[in-house]
C-alpha cells in the first residue's frame, strides 16, 4: 500500500518564485501540486507562463478565490498582498508557507519604519515561525505557519550566524549585497513600486550598469539583526546578472580572534549541513563564494578572508536568490516539517560553466 502525496497550492504561480516552486515541486517524489494560482493570468496554461515546464504539468492558472483546501499553501504573492488576505489562505490549508515579507518581521513598528505602512495583522506576527533551516531547524519540525527570509537576508544570515554564536565581530558589521534583476521580480518590472513604472528594472536600464538602489537601510537589514542580534548595516546594489545574491560581510575581530578561530568556528557550525559548503580553496577560477556556478541549486556557499595585521575579517555569502533565497527554502522547510530527507527535490548541483 502506497500512501497519498502530499497535496500542495502555490498562490501567486505566475512570478519568478512561483515559476521556480513549480519547477521544483513537480518534481518532488512526495508532493503533488494541485493547484497554481494567478489572477492575472487565470485560465492560461501554467507552461505558456513558464515555458520550462512544457510537458511537466497540464495545470491551468486559477483565481487565487478559486482555492479549495490542501495539505500545504505556498503564498509567493506580492508584498502586502500576503498580510491583506491572510485569514483566507490559512483557511485553505494545515501548514503555510509564505515567501513575502510580510510575516518576517517579529515586531509591528520594525515592520513600519523598513515598509513604510503599518502591518495589517500584527497580532498573527509572532504565529509564524522562521524559515531558514539551518538556523531554526528545531522549530520547523512542529511548525503549521513558516515564514521564508528574503534572499540577500538568508545569504547574510548563514554568513554572519557563526559570526554571532561565536563573538567573532567588534562593533558594526557592514553588509554589501549584489543581486541580480530576478530579485526584483516581475510585478516591480511592470508597475514598479507604488505603481510607478518600472523602468529602472528594465534590461535596457540595468545592462552595463552597477545600480545602488539601497546604499543604506535595505529593508533586508531588519531581518538580519533580528536573527544575529548583531548591530549590522546593509546597502544593495544591482548587478548586471539574472540570478544571484553575493553578500560581503566587513567587521573589526573581537579581542583574541584569529583567522584560525574564524575558521574553527565556521566549520564547527555548518558540519553536517546538507545546503551550506565552506570555500576555503587557494587555487581555482572561484576561490571565494560565486553566485554564477549556484545557478538553480539550494546551495548556499560561505567564505572567508582574515587580516590579522588589520584586526578585520570579510565573510562573503552566495545563493541563487531565487531557489536558496526563495523556493528552494520554502521546500526544504516542507521537508523538515513533514520528517523527509532534507534534500529531497533539492539535489540538483548548478551549472558550470554557465
Amino acid at each position: 500500500m502506497t500512501c497519498a502525496p502530499t497535496t500542495v497550492a502555490i498562490v501567486g504561480a505566475s512570478g519568478y518564485i512561483g515559476g521556480e516552486l513549480l519547477r521544483i515541486l513537480l518534481g518532488h517524489p512526495l508532493v503533488e501540486v494541485a493547484a497554481a494560482t494567478s489572477d492575472r493570468f487565470a485560465g492560461r496554461r501554467v507552461d505558456g507562463r513558464h515555458p520550462n515546464l512544457r510537458g511537466l504539468t497540464d495545470l491551468t492558472f486559477l483565481p487565487v478565490d478559486r482555492l479549495r483546501t490542501y495539505d500545504v499553501l505556498f503564498l509567493a504573492a506580492p508584498h502586502r498582498e500576503t498580510m491583506r488576505r491572510i485569514p483566507y489562505f490559512l483557511r485553505r490549508a494545515g501548514c503555510v508557507i509564505d515567501l513575502s515579507a510580510d510575516f518576517r518581521l517579529r515586531d509591528p513598528a520594525v515592520y513600519a519604519k523598513y515598509y513604510g505602512v503599518p502591518h495589517a495583522e500584527p497580532a498573527l506576527l509572532a504565529t509564524f515561525r522562521r524559515g531558514l533551516p539551518e538556523l531554526w531547524r528545531d522549530e520547523l519540525r512542529t511548525a503549521d505557519r513558516i515564514s521564508v527570509p528574503g534572499c540577500m537576508a538568508a545569504a547574510a544570515i548563514i554568513s554572519l550566524a557563526p559570526v554571532a554564536d561565536y563573538g567573532l565581530a567588534a562593533g558594526v558589521v557592514t553588509v554589501d549585497a549584489r543581486t541580480g534583476s530576478s530579485g526584483s521580480g516581475t510585478t516591480a518590472v511592470m508597475t514598479g513600486p507604488g505603481g510607478r513604472a518600472g523602468a529602472a528594472h528594465l534590461h535596457a536600464e540595468r545592462s552595463g550598469a552597477l545600480r545602488v538602489f539601497a546604499p543604506t537601510g535595505h529593508r533586508h537589514e531588519a531581518e538580519i539583526i533580528q536573527a544575529t542580534g548583531l548591530s549590522v548595516r546593509m546597502g544593495a546594489t544591482g548587478v548586471e546578472a539574472v540570478r544571484g545574491v553575493q553578500v560581503v560581510c566587513t567587521f573589526a575581530l573581537a579581542a583574541g580572534v584569529d583567522e584560525q578561530a574564524v575558521r574553527g568556528a565556521f566549520r564547527k557550525r555548518y558540519a553536517g549541513e546538507p545546503f551550506v559548503r565552506i570555500v576555503a580553496q587557494r587555487r581555482g577560477l572561484y576561490r571565494y563564494p560565486e553566485p554564477k556556478i549556484l545557478s538553480g541549486s539550494n546551495f548556499c556557499d560561505v567564505g572567508f578572508a582574515v587580516d590579522e595585521q588589520a584586526g578585520r575579517a570579510t565573510v562573503i555569502g552566495a545563493l541563487d536568490n531565487l531557489v536558496k533565497g526563495g523556493a528552494g527554502n520554502a521546500v526544504q522547510c516542507l521537508n523538515v516539517r513533514l520528517g523527509w530527507p532534507e534534500r529531497t527535490g533539492l539535489e540538483f548541483p548548478g551549472l558550470h560553466p554557465n
